[in-house]
């Protein structure tokens, strides 16, 4: 690749980034939705995993199996009243080992770094509080997390294709 492909490359993605995550942010928080910045988290992972679109709905669903998957665990911790260090060790490991058995059992329809990172995340924001005020925030955090694999890594990688294309024709 030579020097001026690569500046075409950081160019036309700076713009992507500049561009569309903004616009996401601002139409989240209009329409409610107060885990937006959950999308660049998410976006982060399918550009991690090589913007593959075809892996796109297996991270989504991955991302997806994790927001169940803290409200599950952050229901388990709220009702087992044991010692609070145990209890999120006992969890854990429980149902961290389970995801992978079941993410690296199905491949094709599950990416199991984006279930564990979906976890990482529902727990962070869903954690701290008690079951009773979650409210819409799975929902929330749901939405964000397919904004994040779609909107910003598919439309942003899309984007920047577009704009390559264009600069190739001149």
């Amino acid at each position: 690749m030579d020097k001026q492909e690569k500046r075409r490359l950081k160019w036309t993605l700076a713009l992507g980034i500049a561009l569309l995550p903004p616009i996401w942010a601002v139409l989240s928080a209009s329409v409610g939705i107060t885990t937006g910045a959950v999308a660049l988290i998410v976006a982060g992972v399918y550009v991690a995993n090589g913007n593959k679109i075809q892996d796109a709905v297996k991270i989504a669903v991955g991302f997806l199996l994790g927001d169940l998957w803290a409200v599950i665990a952050t229901f388990i911790m709220e009702k087992l009243g044991l010692p609070p260090m145990l209890e999120l060790f006992l969890t854990l490991f429980l149902m961290g080992g389970i995801a992978v058995l079941i993410g690296e059992s199905l491949p094709k329809i599950i990416f199991t770094p984006a279930w564990l990172c979906g976890w990482a995340i529902g727990l962070t924001i869903l954690g701290p509080l008690p079951t009773a005020e979650f409210g819409t925030l799975p929902w929330q955090i749901a939405a964000a997390m397919l904004a994040g694999v779609f909107y910003v890594g598919v439309c942003v990688d899309a984007f920047q294709k577009w704009l390559l294309k264009l600069l190739k024709k001149r």
